[in-house]
């Protein structure tokens, strides 16, 4: 059975939408729901950076910002390597332990970056636990390809036709392997 469900799309089409009504889903049936979101940050209709939520701890931090002086760039933004390493990998790492279930939004250019966001990224593909994340729609690196190549991976391309149901549908298909992992325990 598959334990990686993996979300993609074009950009503005909604992923993240999708996995924070996942998460409401599963935790509204009982079940802890750890890892990361990022978000737009906006000023009036411009977007001026990204914020990074700990799912877990409600904690805050950048990702990247226009305002940012240092760390790489991505376009007009500057990644915030501090941020991404502690608020990013650190809530990733402590859904590993605590949570029933792994969320990653979303592994793409700026969080590839960090070392420690790789390898809390590895960590969590090697937990059995399932994870549901975001992939960047086009970008090429080894470790993206590599979790499109598993043989564990479901992946959804979120469409204007499905966006609205498909957080039904992961929390589901989330909730039976869930369900399945707790009779095989029992046996």
């Amino acid at each position: 059975m598959k334990r990686l469900f993996v979300v993609t799309g074009s950009p503005g089409i909604g992923k993240t939408t999708v996995l924070l009504k996942t998460v409401d889903n599963l935790r509204t049936r009982g079940y802890l729901v750890g890892g990361m979101i990022s978000r737009d940050v906006r000023l009036e209709a411009d977007r001026i950076g990204f914020e990074l939520l700990d799912l877990e701890s409600g904690r805050k931090g950048s990702l990247a910002s226009v305002n940012q002086n240092e760390g790489p760039r991505v376009g007009k933004y500057r990644v915030n390597m501090k941020d991404l390493a502690t608020i990013g990998a650190g809530s990733i790492l402590h859904a590993i332990v605590n949570a029933n279930v792994i969320i990653i939004d979303e592994i793409g250019p700026m969080e590839l970056f960090s070392p420690q966001f790789i390898q809390a990224v590895l960590k969590a593909l090697d937990s059995k636990k399932p994870m549901v994340c975001t992939v960047h729609w086009k970008m090429k690196n080894e470790l993206i390809d590599n979790i499109r190549l598993r043989e564990d991976v479901e992946t959804y391309v979120v469409t204007n036709d499905n966006r609205d149901c498909l957080s039904d549908l992961l929390a589901q298909r989330t909730v039976e392997l869930l369900s399945r992992n707790d009779s095989k325990k029992e046996l």
